[in-house]
């Protein structure tokens, strides 16, 4: 496995990181069906500036950065940790990413080790995290790395009439 460490995030990347987070996050809500594209950018600012009203500074919430044995940077982490419903000792991972060109070649193994180590450093018992059903790599990463399914959603689309009755006609 390749060696990675993290270490906080610069001045200079979190800002480039929350407009690029922003327009990524908007982006899986929208292709999930969780939100209209229309002022999806500015709600996921919105949220993300909830969780971190200090920005970089917010107490509680870690801003890691994953580099290589050269000090490259690899990719990105952000461990809230304090779960956002409260489940006690659980640290929340809510953005995970490799650098584009370096995926495949197992760093995202790697970074996510040291991000578990900086939440258990940190105190946390245990990591939770969400995953949009469609990205099957990091579901892939995370079943592989021992994260289990604890709740499940699930959608199916039922064209534009709607769901319908027993006898075929639409449901009130």
């Amino acid at each position: 496995m390749s060696a990675v460490t993290v270490r906080a995030m610069t001045p200079e990347e979190y800002e480039a990181w929350q407009s690029t987070i922003a327009g990524e996050y908007a982006a899986e809500q929208v292709a999930s069906g969780a939100w209209s594209a229309d002022g999806s950018v500015e709600r996921a600012r919105a949220e993300n500036s909830v969780r971190l009203p200090e920005g970089s500074e917010t107490p509680r919430m870690l801003l890691l950065r994953g580099v290589d044995e050269l000090g490259e940077p690899v990719g990105r982490a952000w461990v809230g940790l304090d779960h956002p419903r409260g489940a006690p000792g659980v640290a929340f991972l809510y953005d995970f990413e490799i650098v584009e060109g370096r995926r495949g070649s197992g760093l995202g193994r790697a970074l996510l080790a040291a991000v578990e180590e900086a939440a258990l450093a940190a105190g946390a018992e245990a990591l939770e995290l969400n995953v949009f059903g469609s990205n099957t790599a990091a579901i892939g990463l995370y079943s592989s790395s021992g994260y289990a399914v604890t709740t499940q959603q699930m959608r199916k689309p039922l064209g534009e009439r709607g769901p319908r009755g027993i006898s075929g006609q639409p449901t009130v």
